[in-house]
Formats: structure tokens, C-alpha cells, sequence
């Protein structure tokens, strides 16, 4: 003789559960878009200060390469390749501090630019959520009188 056993649809009723959960979909949206947002100013901030710094390095380069070949021209007098090599470590050390000024500006501008986008989407994210909490809070205790409606 079998014996027929009832079996509980696990997945069945965690579907109806989570039907009976509100969920707004346009809070995941708007966060994801608020991250999107976010990511692609954090990234512009990023290609301008390589772009820029690249720039530095190159005027760098190029200032470097030319002062330099006015050391390895020949000279007529032993005591003017003296003068040129202090002349191109003269101008090598000003050139650095200019260079390294440079970057330290480039620097400066990615960290006040950052804070403020940081600043700004804290912000953002803030008010969204307080509005999703909001509308979660309220949706569930709709859901929760609805229930409770039903269940008398």
C-alpha cells in the first residue's frame, strides 16, 4: 500500500511572501544612476588631471632635451663645457621646481574637485534614501493595514 505524503512548496510560498513586500524598483534606479553619475565626473576629474600632467611632463622633457644638447655641442674652450653643465644644472633645477609646482597645482585641483563630488553625492545619496525609507515605510504599513484588513 502507498502512502501519498503532502509536500510544502518551499519556493511557492516564499513568492507569495515576497509578493506581499512592496518593493520600488525606482530606488534601486536612482541609486544606480546617482553611482553612474558619480563614477563618471570621478573619472573626468581623472582623465583632465593625467592629461594635464602628462603636458608637464612633456614641456618638461622637451625644456630638458634642449638645454642638454647645448652641453653636448663641442665647445673650444675646456673651460666653457664647465659653464654649459652648470648652466644645464641651473636650469634643471628651476626647471624642476617649476615642473614639480605644476603637479603639485594638478594635485591640488583633483583633491578640491574629488571633495566637492564626494561632498555632493553624500548628499544625493542621503536625500535618496531618506525618501526611499520613507516610501518603503509607507508602503509597508499600507501592506501591513491591508493585511491586517484581510485577515479579519
Amino acid at each position: 500500500m502507498a502512502t501519498k505524503t503532502a509536500t510544502t512548496d518551499y519556493t511557492k510560498m516564499m513568492k507569495d511572501m515576497m509578493g506581499a513586500f512592496p518593493v520600488d524598483m525606482t530606488a534601486m534606479q536612482d541609486t544606480f544612476k546617482s553611482q553612474a553619475d558619480l563614477s563618471d565626473k570621478m573619472s573626468k576629474v581623472a582623465f583632465e588631471a593625467a592629461d594635464k600632467s602628462t603636458e608637464i611632463s612633456t614641456k618638461w622633457t622637451k625644456e630638458t632635451l634642449a638645454k642638454l644638447a647645448d652641453v653636448t655641442t663641442a665647445k673650444d674652450d675646456v673651460a666653457d663645457y664647465t659653464k654649459a653643465m652648470t648652466d644645464f644644472a641651473s636650469s634643471q633645477a628651476e626647471m624642476t621646481s617649476e615642473a614639480m609646482s605644476a603637479f603639485a597645482e594638478v594635485a591640488k585641483k583633483v583633491q578640491m574637485e574629488t571633495v566637492e563630488l564626494m561632498l555632493s553625492a553624500g548628499k544625493t545619496m542621503q536625500e535618496d534614501a531618506s525618501v526611499a525609507m520613507k516610501k518603503a515605510s509607507d508602503d509597508m504599513t499600507a501592506a501591513t493595514k491591508k493585511a491586517t484588513a484581510a485577515a479579519k
